[in-house]
């Protein structure tokens, strides 16, 4: 058999949905995203976003889609590969393909998500190219507006909606760090890029950047990414979701994420995510606070696209 990479088609939904269709299906029930969002792919793509698909005798047995985030980042996602065609270089030709496209847009990195219980996908990221870059897990805070931080120093600590103090903190915080200067995307759904003091002031008019501040200074940072809806066991869920939380000690956290709770629920928020450092004392933090915490850590791969050919 030969293959093709190309440009993904409307037509090709059918095969792509074949091969899709049960991904992860004992881990998660909702299932895979791709046969749902594979059309808007194809319709949508353009200048700053490619979807491709690896062909054989006619049929699609891959599909990988690549975005560009900023004039130098870019953001591969959806990367599947039918059963059958699997061990035969499709990964690698699509991946080749999506960094050719991010080269010819002048960018100089490529990143992607891995679950950090994927170790086949971990290690086919690794195969094409991609080196560990950060990793994070999710705290959901439940909304809530009258919640108020309990912990003992935390009563001269307040969130307040302050974009430039936000910003400073945020870059000299541990959080950054372990982040690799990297928070959600405030456009792309499920991809983080770095994180710019740009950002935190559109967060001002936009969306929202908190501070959470005392007297000897500021103490930790939120910034406000999105709003969505999400089908949930037949219900629609509303969701409110933040680009990153840092904070310096137990105290700051819970300040932090009381002043989530209640600006989720200002909001009309039935859940929320916040992307937190996966650190010891980050997640032991959030827990010792009382906010629930993602079961596992996800995994960022960055790609160096610079000398490449």
């Amino acid at each position: 058999m030969t293959m093709e990479v190309r440009r993904a088609r409307a037509d090709d939904h059918e095969d792509v949905v074949a091969f899709t269709s049960d991904t992860w299906s004992d881990r998660f029930d909702r299932g895979d995203y791709i046969p749902e969002v594979f059309p808007e792919w194809v319709e949508t793509d353009g200048p700053d976003q490619r979807t491709v698909v690896a062909v054989e005798d006619d049929r699609a047995v891959g599909v990988c889609q690549v975005v560009a985030l900023s004039a130098h980042e870019t953001w591969a996602q959806g990367m599947r590969v039918a059963d059958d065609a699997r061990a035969s270089g499709v990964a690698e030709a699509m991946n080749d393909a999506c960094f050719a496209w991010a080269r010819e847009r002048g960018a100089t990195v490529c990143r992607n998500m891995v679950f950090s219980w994927n170790a086949p996908g971990l290690g086919a990221a690794r195969g094409v190219g991609y080196d560990p870059a950060a990793e994070f897990r999710w705290a959901h805070p439940d909304p809530d507006v009258d919640a108020r931080a309990d912990a003992n120093g935390a009563s001269d600590l307040d969130a307040v909606a302050d974009p430039d103090a936000a910003w400073s903190y945020w870059q000299r915080s541990d959080a950054a760090r372990e982040l690799a200067g990297l928070t959600l995307d405030p456009d792309e759904s499920w991809a983080l890029s770095e994180a710019t003091r740009e950002r935190f002031r559109a967060a001002a008019d936009q969306r929202r950047a908190l501070a959470v501040r005392g007297a000897d200074g500021t103490h930790g940072a939120a910034i406000r990414t999105r709003e969505y809806e999400r089908e949930s066991e037949g219900a629609t869920e509303r969701w409110v979701e933040y680009g990153v939380g840092a904070w310096d000690d137990v105290p700051a956290a819970q300040t932090l994420f009381a002043a989530i709770a209640r600006d989720a629920a200002d909001l009309g928020a039935d859940r929320t995510r916040v992307l937190i450092p996966e650190t010891p004392r980050h997640v032991s933090d959030a827990a010792y606070a009382g906010i629930a915490v993602s079961e596992n850590p996800d995994f960022v791969m960055a790609a160096d696209l610079t000398g490449r050919d």
